[in-house]
């Protein structure tokens, strides 16, 4: 299991830059979304690194990359990127599960939009709400992608809570992190035994996330989202 992610900065523009980190104490078995070390495989650390809500670049697994290097970190991991402040990160647990969530919810939006973007239109927009969960048991793969239903569909119901008129952002993500070995739990929907753990964290967090008052916007034009 990793502990909790430390807080650390890159020099930006004259300006100190927030990143979380994880260092996994030993290498575990992910299912993710993230532009660098999405789909399913072993990841050796997770980065979720705050940037300007200007951000435009197209090659956001490459600027990870260059992000993770900075840091001296090796081998495969999972990179995120977020307008919010990533200090503001939520963080709730339920029965061994741990989640972590930065919620940025400036540029909300309902799943099933008409016609979001069309050819040669840039769709980046980094408001954002990145989901980091923890399970202490061995996921089967389709646990893993289920599970992955699972986080979004809590998401959703933390949103509807917060009376907010969509199902998240366009560019949401997820990782989702088990050990290698063990037996494997075959469910990970939100009526099974992990899934339903997961479920419960994910709405706590999210829910705290965005019920945070915004944040005073800072100097590098990081727009606290919350």
């Amino acid at each position: 299991m990793p502990t909790d992610p430390r807080l650390t900065t890159r020099r930006e523009d004259g300006r100190d830059v927030p990143l979380l980190l994880w260092r996994l104490t030993e290498p575990m078995l992910a299912v993710s979304s993230a532009p660098l070390g999405g789909g399913i495989g072993v990841r050796q650390w997770v980065l979720n690194a705050t940037v300007p809500m200007s951000y435009r670049r197209d090659d956001p697994d490459v600027h990870l990359a260059e992000l993770a290097g900075a840091l001296g970190l090796s081998g495969p991991g999972v990179g995120l990127l977020t307008g919010v402040d990533v200090a503001l990160a939520e963080t709730a647990s339920d029965t061994g599960v741990r989640v972590w969530a930065t919620v940025g919810l400036g540029a909300p939006t309902w799943a099933a939009a008409p016609e979001p973007c069309g050819p040669g239109v840039d769709p980046v927009h980094v408001g954002t709400v990145n989901i980091v969960v923890c399970a202490p048991v061995r996921l089967s793969d389709a646990a893993l992608v289920n599970a992955v239903a699972t986080v979004t569909e809590a998401k959703a119901q933390a949103l509807w809570e917060l009376g907010l008129p969509a199902t998240g952002t366009a560019t949401d993500a997820v990782t989702i992190l088990c050990p290698v070995d063990g037996p494997s739990a075959p469910y990970g929907g939100p009526r099974s035994e992990w899934g339903a753990r997961i479920a419960r964290a994910t709405h706590r967090a999210v829910l705290a996330g965005g019920a945070a008052e915004r944040q005073p916007e800072m100097p590098w034009s990081v727009r606290h989202d919350r």
